[in-house]
């Protein structure tokens, strides 16, 4: 999942996470400081640049990118872990991150989340509280960049009212269920049965 800082992605996968117990966030590895309120392990990973490198380094990355001059990355084994127990996992990127998934995981599905407009974007990351003005400034300037690989995602919903995004988001988990690649190894056993 892709977005701007501020379209509501985080809040959109938070709230689909308390309803859908199959769903889960991958919990990336960056280099940006800590903010209050985050925990390490559960918001990120937070490492130093140096051990980023050596990881990368290494091949223990799935897909990494640098945004705002940190740098972000998805653990391979843990990804590989979580995908193994069924889950339905959900990376939380950028357009650098999912252009690379999409190499490494063609069958996986690319969903942008867009703001109903600038003013409300801008709104929401003052709401926020996080970020001087200048900082905002900066984040909207990126937002246009980010917003601008929007068609190469496969989904797209517009986050102006919470609740319709939120439905929209639990409709489209809901039939990425039932490709055929994903109920062929759940239904195995029946689908012998049923051509034997």
């Amino acid at each position: 999942m892709s977005a701007p800082s501020g379209a509501g992605k985080t809040s959109l996968i938070k709230a689909l996470m308390e309803q859908d117990e199959r769903v889960e966030v991958s919990v990336s590895h960056t280099t940006r400081p800590q903010r209050p309120g985050e925990a390490e392990g559960v918001n990120y990973f937070f490492i130093s640049t140096e051990v980023f490198h050596e990881m990368r380094e290494a091949g223990a990355f799935f897909e990494s990118a640098e945004v705002f001059g940190h740098l972000y990355g998805t653990s391979l084994a843990q990804l590989e872990s979580r995908l193994s127990d069924g889950a339905d996992v959900i990376l939380e990127i950028d357009w650098q991150g999912a252009q690379q998934v999409r190499k490494l995981l063609p069958d996986s599905a690319w969903l942008f989340i867009l703001p109903p407009s600038l003013d409300a974007l801008r709104a929401r990351l003052h709401a926020r509280g996080q970020d001087e003005e200048d900082t905002i400034d900066i984040r909207m300037r990126a937002a246009r960049d980010e917003m601008s690989h929007w068609d190469e995602a496969d989904y797209l919903i517009i986050n102006d009212e919470f609740e319709t995004a939120l439905e929209a988001l639990q409709a489209l988990v809901r039939s990425l269920r039932l490709r055929t690649g994903q109920q062929q190894s759940a239904l195995q056993d029946l689908i012998e049965d049923l051509l034997a």
